[in-house]
């Protein structure tokens, strides 16, 4: 199902039918890439394609809008702390080191990519990892500046946010604190970022943060403050955000990736569970870099007993601009309860929680009439976030339970 401007058509203004659109697209000029193989375990069921009769989407409920421009608060930060980019962060000193030994207890399946935290990270009650992507989402050639090529994953901890820069060739992470910056006493300053950060998506150098209710934030690489290497910084007292006494803190971190901006739903509010119709709530995000334009994905986690969730694509350079971002395509989701969703030359590949027992991994193709069979199969515990890195023909996804922890991939030949 496409989202429509009314009941009666079954095209946007200026935008062909899915079948030659969003949801099954593949990059003009370039040939078909083969299906990946789909999982071979029970398929999804009746339940998974009853959606298929309900009302039609407006596309008018995913306009985004662009919220307050940082430029000038994060310019007075930057009088007072010195920036660094992702290279430099990635090789300085203080990094914590991969490990291994971490899939079986995840539950991550046979043949699968696996990288693991440190002890202290993997058993964390506070800190739960949500979000993937990386830098093959952000950069056509896989590689950052200084040949980098890191793998991101947002963590929640109650009102706070970090992020953590993998760097799989050399095998060590850096957390990174997300901070929006604001100006209290006409000084420059900053608070912690209260979101529950499900999904995200590196495009550019933008970092785009699910905010559930509301949207998204964003961030940008360019902005990222070295608080050891600045005057005014400390990484001390970490019961302490933003500035206290001409001193910057980041809660112990020495890095704090600023906020730029943020894109809010423009029409109506965001209900506390899934509505079926109505602004998205934002759970997890992804990017698909086969199709011409590039778009951002971004979906609802939706409870079985709630209305079956919806998936919805922007084009990525509707968000490098002002004003208001329309999407142009999207669908109700094939399944409940998911956790993350990507696209690759038009397959579809979703995560499913299940508590405490292991998750699913569904996939897919939309035909422009609806979904193709779904076909799932089991994976890790507690799967979220889903993320294609072209380079290695695999996709990245994150076990997150305490003691079950792991940040994973599996093989996937159309992601490429």
């Amino acid at each position: 199902m496409i989202l429509q401007r009314t009941v009666t058509t079954v095209r946007w203004p200026g935008v062909a039918a899915v079948a030659a659109g969003v949801l099954a697209a593949a990059t003009p000029g370039v040939a078909k890439a083969a299906a990946a193989p789909a999982p071979v375990e029970s398929p999804a069921g009746s339940a998974a394609r009853a959606w298929t009769v309900a009302a039609p989407l407006d596309p008018r409920d995913f306009d985004l809008r662009r919220g307050t421009d940082r430029s000038g608060t994060i310019g007075a930060l930057g009088g007072r702390l010195r920036r660094t980019g992702v290279g430099p962060l990635l090789r300085s000193s203080g990094h914590a080191r991969l490990g291994g030994g971490c899939g079986r207890a995840a539950g991550v399946p046979a043949d699968s990519l696996v990288y693991c935290f440190t002890r202290a990270d993997s058993t964390a009650r506070a800190w739960v990892p949500q979000g993937v992507t990386s830098v093959s989402d952000a950069a056509a050639g896989g590689a950052w500046a200084g040949g980098v090529r890191p793998i991101l994953v947002s963590w929640h901890n109650g009102g706070r946010v970090r992020v953590t820069f993998v760097d799989p060739d050399r095998r060590v992470y850096r957390h990174v604190l997300l901070v929006a910056p604001v100006m209290r006493g006409g000084r420059p300053t900053y608070t912690d970022v209260g979101v529950h950060a499900g999904g995200i998506a590196w495009y550019g150098n933008k970092l785009y943060v699910a905010d559930t209710r509301h949207g998204l934030r964003e961030f940008d690489m360019r902005q990222i403050f070295d608080l050891t290497a600045s005057k005014a910084g400390s990484t001390g007292h970490a019961d302490r955000i933003g500035l206290y006494g001409g001193t910057y803190y980041a809660h112990g971190f020495r890095y704090a990736m600023a906020q730029t901006s943020n894109w809010e739903f423009a029409r109506g509010r965001v209900g506390a569970k899934c509505r079926g119709s109505g602004p998205l709530r934002m759970s997890w995000t992804a990017v698909d870099r086969t199709t011409r334009p590039h778009v951002l994905i971004a979906g609802e986690y939706c409870r079985p007993n709630w209305p079956r969730g919806r998936v919805v694509t922007w084009p990525l350079e509707a968000l490098a601009g002002g004003g208001t971002a329309s999407a142009d395509g999207g669908a109700r989701l094939p399944v409940d309860r998911v956790q993350g969703a990507v696209r690759t030359h038009g397959q579809w590949w979703f995560t499913q929680s299940r508590g405490g027992r292991r998750g699913r991994l569904f996939s897919t193709r939309h035909t422009g009439r609806g979904w193709a069979p779904v076909r799932g199969r089991t994976i890790s515990y507690g799967p979220e976030d889903l993320s294609c890195h072209r380079g290695r023909h695999r996709i990245f996804t994150l076990a997150e339970h305490p003691g079950r922890r792991a940040l994973w991939a599996f093989r996937a030949a159309s992601c490429s």
